[in-house]
């Protein structure tokens, strides 16, 4: 699964097949990266999509020494259940 950094949208996305996207998008914070909100379309869900957006974010901010503010109620989720990026939490 290829995931492009669409910069103009401020998104992490993965195009679908039927030309849907799904998508994480962020913004900048006072030298923060926050994480707004993740979108996986009803068709493409359980494939670990959401989840392969969120650590590419939060791989993202570490080699990049930045913090993260969650918004995103699943990548709350995702970071409790990964507490080796709860350090990136602002």
């Amino acid at each position: 699964m290829e995931i492009t950094n669409n910069k103009r949208q401020f998104q992490y996305e993965i195009a679908l097949p039927d030309g849907e996207i799904a998508f994480l998008e962020y913004r900048w914070l006072k030298g923060n990266m926050v994480l707004m909100r993740t979108l996986v379309p009803a068709s493409a869900r359980k494939q670990g999509m959401g989840a392969a957006l969120v650590k590419l974010a939060l791989d993202h901010a570490r080699s990049h020494s930045l913090k993260v503010v969650v918004y995103c109620a699943f990548a709350t989720r995702f970071i409790a259940q990964h507490p080796e990026y709860s350090d990136l939490v602002a």
